[in-house]
């Protein structure tokens, strides 16, 4: 039975690599388009090299600190899961940057069908291989480590790992597209009174390698972090559960396993969803609304076949059934939350924003602003329902095990969302290739259902980060109790009357405002750059604006790299040491209670942030489509400037809260047994 997580993870890749070379036996076009590509291509690659690089001499202070304080095991586990985060979010950068040009190519030779096929496959390589190097790695450390209660605390490294990567990777690719696109924006749509994706804007060829280095590694390495933090936090509550809680639920090999297992049936269930969309894509794939529900048929086929088979394997295992009511409302949960970021980022409160830009830009952004702080009040209600729900049917390990059964088809979940900047890297694609309207149209309608489920996505993540955390917590009070335990010690209780406690939530709370603040001035710093360059291009290129010159693209690529990776340690230093100082110096109970104001703070932030852009973004787009006067317009140039004060709320600082809280509460379960 140990052995299946290995199985199915080894089935996931394979699986992953057929998809690529699927996706590769498309054409890829003429000289220019693929010019076009290979630049976006070496674009990105450079910068995930240099990203890596300096990752890596970060890491190697964290492995010194695990090596002395918990041994080998534990750095072994460390450098897995780091090591693992990092493949990948490069294999879904690398497939990214290969589908994009094709599924241009396609949408000019083949129509709909097609394109969104190579757009999907191409997405579903980075969602099969999330969920495939996840069951790999932990899998191999738990059939080392994990099946004994004992050692089961070395595959914590595993989480601080994958969770360190993932932050470098979400907020160092956040500050490079984000620099990027407003740069393009502002220049070239405002100023210039150029179409998007113009050949001539110097920083479009950025703006569209940010896409894969931000919007596919980094929430790659986003998803991978909050998947596994949410396995590794289910198998910690069963290694510490206490016999009188065993009894009613199952025993505690089983209920260690269980997370893996259902992990595993939710990658075979995310094939089964690929597979379904690839038939509804072919047969009704012609526009938006059936490409949209193409999309929707395979994510709720996936969803509701996994809670069907979770309920027998859950039998199987000799587990009580009340484990299986809370992967349910874990499943059901996090559908919840997707629709409903689906409308506030789609719906009503987008054509409200538009309307809104027909009096200036300053009424599209209070309107944004007031939308993303109401979109709060459902998920969040939705993640007590969950709560409350699986803890009355299996108590702390029943929120545990929700939290595994809202990630558990992954595969097919991360695929939707990375499909949707491969579909807008096609359209820029297919704008400076001069592949005509024809196509444009096309790519423009896969990338409109793209930054619909991209919305989704974030959504997604964000309540499937709230429960892993919230999991992890729950993980950390338990090992810091058990360790307590055997060394004699009162177990700690995090009581709001205990000042420490109180101290520590205050803290927790304060420390996502400073990060998310680090983060948008990282963007504006950056964009600040990038405004100059592309204004002294305009300016000092001859012929550029008309078209006869040719714009310094590598310049501009620069310029959002240098930026981003030097913004993005500090974010990372606070995130990784903060847990660390206040745990050694002041107790796991005002440590606790960090975990706990850094939790709340981050997932309301988190949603404002994520909800408002993506509103914001989409009302320029509605305007695009001919609305209130369409492109050109002052109401187009209002919900521009929206559209650009949303893009570093939703696409780095909005997604970093995610991250932020998962890497705080695993660190915390790293060095419980320290404290």
């Amino acid at each position: 039975m140990n052995l299946i997580p290995i199985i199915l993870g080894f089935l996931g890749l394979f699986a992953a690599f057929l998809l690529y070379r699927v996706v590769k036996k498309y054409p890829a076009g003429d000289k220019k388009l693929t010019d076009i590509s290979d630049e976006i291509h070496l674009g990105a690659m450079a910068f995930m090299k240099k990203e890596y690089s300096i990752l890596f001499v970060f890491s190697l202070i964290l492995i010194f600190g695990i090596y002395i304080g918990l041994g080998l095991n534990s750095t072994v586990a460390f450098v897995v899961g780091a090591v693992s985060s990092s493949i990948t979010g490069f294999i879904g950068m690398y497939t990214a940057t290969k589908a994009n040009v094709r599924t241009a190519t396609a949408a000019q030779n083949s129509g709909v069908s097609d394109s969104l096929s190579v757009a999907f496959f191409g997405g579903s390589v980075m969602g099969l291989t999330v969920a495939a190097m996840g069951l790999l790695g932990l899998g191999l450390l738990y059939i080392l480590y994990g099946s004994d209660p004992e050692t089961a605390s070395t595959i914590h490294g595993f989480g601080m790992g994958a969770s360190t990567v993932a932050l470098f990777s979400r907020v160092g690719g956040g500050i490079f597209t984000k620099s990027a696109d407003v740069g393009a924006d502002l220049v070239g749509k405002v100023e210039k009174d150029i179409p998007e994706d113009d050949p001539r804007n110097p920083g479009v060829i950025a703006d569209n390698v940010g896409d894969n280095v931000g919007d596919v590694a980094g929430m790659g390495s986003d998803i991978f972090e909050s998947y596994c933090g949410a396995i590794i936090a289910t198998i910690a509550i069963a290694s510490t559960m206490l016999h009188t809680d065993l009894i009613k639920l199952g025993t505690r090999e089983t209920l260690m396993f269980l997370p893996l297992s259902l992990a595993s049936l939710g990658l075979f269930c995310s094939i089964v969803g690929i597979l379904i969309i690839k038939i509804l894509a072919g047969r009704d794939g012609s526009n938006e609304t059936n490409i949209a529900n193409s999309l929707r048929g395979g994510t709720f086929a996936a969803a509701i076949s996994f809670i069907i088979l979770a309920y027998y394997l859950i039998i199987y295992l000799g587990v009580t059934e009340n484990a299986w009511y809370a992967v349910l409302s874990g499943t059901i949960g996090g559908i919840i939350i997707g629709l409903v970021t689906e409308y506030y980022t789609g719906g009503a409160p987008v054509r409200k924003i538009a309307e809104q830009g027909q009096t200036g830009s300053a009424t599209v952004i209070t309107t944004g602003l007031s939308i993303g702080l109401q979109s709060v009040v459902i998920p969040v209600l939705t993640l007590v329902v969950i709560i409350f729900l699986s803890n009355h049917f299996a108590g702390l390990y029943g929120v545990g095990i929700a939290a595994v059964g809202m990630l558990a088809t992954v595969g097919i979940t991360m695929a939707i969302d990375a499909y949707g900047p491969i579909a807008d890297n096609a359209g820029g694609i297919a704008e400076m290739g001069a592949l005509g309207e024809k196509t444009r149209k096309i790519t423009d309608s896969l990338d409109e259902v793209g930054n619909t489920t991209a919305a989704i996505g974030k959504g997604f993540a964000i309540g499937a980060a709230a429960l892993a955390a919230l999991a992890i917590i729950t993980a950390f009070v338990q090992e810091v109790n058990h360790s307590h335990s055997i060394s004699g010690r009162d177990p700690i209780q995090l009581l709001l009357t205990d000042t420490n406690v109180l101290i520590g939530l205050f803290i927790g709370g304060m420390i996502p405002f400073l990060v998310g603040s680090l983060t948008i001035t990282a963007v504006g710093d950056a964009a600040y750059s990038m405004i100059n360059e592309i204004r002294r291009q305009f300016r000092e290129i001859p012929g550029l604006l008309e078209g006869t010159g040719k714009p310094d693209n590598q310049k501009c690529v620069e310029i959002a790299t240098e930026a981003a990776l030097k913004k993005m340690v500090l974010p990372g230093a606070i995130a990784v040491f903060s847990p660390v100082i206040v745990g050694f110096l002041f107790g796991p109970e005002m440590l606790g209670g960090l975990l706990g104001g850094g939790l709340v703070s981050c997932i309301l932030l988190a949603l404002t942030m994520s909800n408002a852009g993506g509103a914001w973004d989409n009302a320029k787009k509605f305007v695009e489509k001919g609305n209130h006067g369409g492109k050109g317009s002052d109401t187009h140039k209002a919900t521009v400037v929206g559209d650009t004060v949303g893009d570093p709320l939703k696409d780095t600082s909005g997604p970093s809260m995610n991250i932020l809280i998962n890497v705080m509460a695993i660190v915390s379960l790293v060095i419980a047994p320290l404290l």
